[in-house]
């Protein structure tokens, strides 16, 4: 047998392998490339003949897959082996293992955007705008987001280490916090003391949250014909990483007229626009935002800000307008992969550039005094006037 019929035996096999792994199909453009896929079914083959210990080929079938998808360099599209598939998928229905925060992304590492409340992590002391920069002694510097999370979890009673910076006192803090299962309450709602304001903070966006809200509005006397002599409401996405796309559609439906509350493009799919139904909350809205509120709250916040449905106060928003979607592939691994990119109602596309408010307040990094939802309840009255 000769060598160039030798390598190409090795080129079909490693494609026929990511093909049956990955449900689909080898494009033209992937089978063109033929010298580095034969270069790929060399080192295989090398490695399978001459490593000094025997290889696991399920691990290195693993490893070049997600090769392949952290050469995009596209820090939402992850390859995600079945243990983190699967915690995951049980975040985004609203219920996990884990010690109990919401976290975002600086440009180097992880941040607490929340601790939630009566979670280990908020009992040990947790706050928002810790910078972690150890999980169990790794460095989390450029580490993305899924792998973070995935150390953080584990079996219940089980303990993670957290190394933390803490911009209040500039200085680092270890934790040892014990693992539990997390019940993630996305929606949290009150009437302001001595005011007639209803505040509604959404922590996330899962599979649960629309029902929660209209729960929680309901609860508060929200109605669509306004019988509840409210002044107005005054929705919190500050610190909101996001999370489903259908759940931001159906919570903006809810405060804004009929219309556009957002396009999908594709590279090589028909643009998408998911529309408002005209039923909706006509009461006096402000929507509290901060560089921490991205993705689906963003959605919601550019729906609202461009049909002048409410008004925005905080600061500029974090800036991630792509959609992600999820693909189940063998043995219950899966890959979330950027397929889209989505606009507002007046097709702005906010992505690295974030949504400005209408109304800029900073929030001081000490002291307890929230200006930005004093300057809410501020606007909410002078509308009700």
């Amino acid at each position: 047998m000769t060598e160039r019929r030798r390598v190409l035996i090795g080129v079909l096999a490693v494609l026929l392998i990511l093909t049956v792994l990955s449900g689909g199909l080898v494009t033209g453009a992937l089978i063109a490339d033929y010298d580095n896929l034969g270069t790929l079914a060399r080192v295989v083959s090398l490695i399978d003949r001459h490593y000094l210990e025997p290889a696991a080929a399920p691990e290195m079938v693993n490893g070049a897959i997600k090769g392949v998808v952290d050469a995009l360099g596209d820090p939402y599209s992850v390859y995600m082996p079945p243990k983190m598939y699967k915690e995951l998928r049980e975040q985004v229905q609203g219920s996990f293992g884990g010690i109990g925060i919401l976290v975002g992304q600086n440009e180097e590492h992880l941040t607490v955007v929340k601790p939630i409340k009566g979670t280990p992590a908020y009992e040990e002391g947790l706050k928002a705008g810790d910078v972690i920069f150890k999980i169990d002694g790794k460095d989390t510097k450029e580490m993305d987001m899924d792998t973070a999370v995935n150390l953080m979890r584990g079996p219940v009673g089980s303990e993670v280490s957290l190394t933390i910076y803490r911009q209040s006192d500039k200085k680092m803090h270890d934790f040892t916090i014990v693992r539990e299962i997390i019940k993630v309450p996305t929606v949290e709602g009150e009437i302001i003391p001595d005011t007639r304001v209803a505040y509604i903070a959404i922590m996330q966006f899962t599979s649960n949250t629309a029902s929660e809200l209209q729960k929680v509005l309901s609860d508060l006397g929200v109605t669509y014909s306004n019988k509840s002599g409210l002044d107005g409401i005054i929705l919190d996405l500050r610190g909101n990483p996001g999370g489903e796309l259908e759940s931001a559609v159906r919570v903006a439906d809810l405060f804004i007229p009929g219309g556009p509350i957002v396009f999908i493009t594709y590279r090589s799919e028909n643009e998408e626009v998911y529309e408002a139904d005209n039923q909706y909350i006509n009461l006096p809205l402000v929507v509290l935002v901060d560089g921490n509120s991205a993705s689906a709250s963003e959605i919601v916040a550019g729906a609202i800000k461009d049909t002048e449905s409410g008004t925005l106060i905080g600061t500029k928003t974090f800036g991630k307008g792509v959609v992600q979607s999820l693909y189940e592939l063998q043995n219950n691994a899966g890959l979330k992969l950027t397929t889209g990119k989505y606009l507002t109602p007046q097709r702005k596309d906010i992505n690295k550039k974030g949504i400005e408010p209408d109304i800029k307040v900073e929030q001081p990094e000490e002291g307890e005094k929230d200006v930005q939802l004093e300057k809410a309840i501020e606007i909410i009255k002078e509308k009700a006037s």
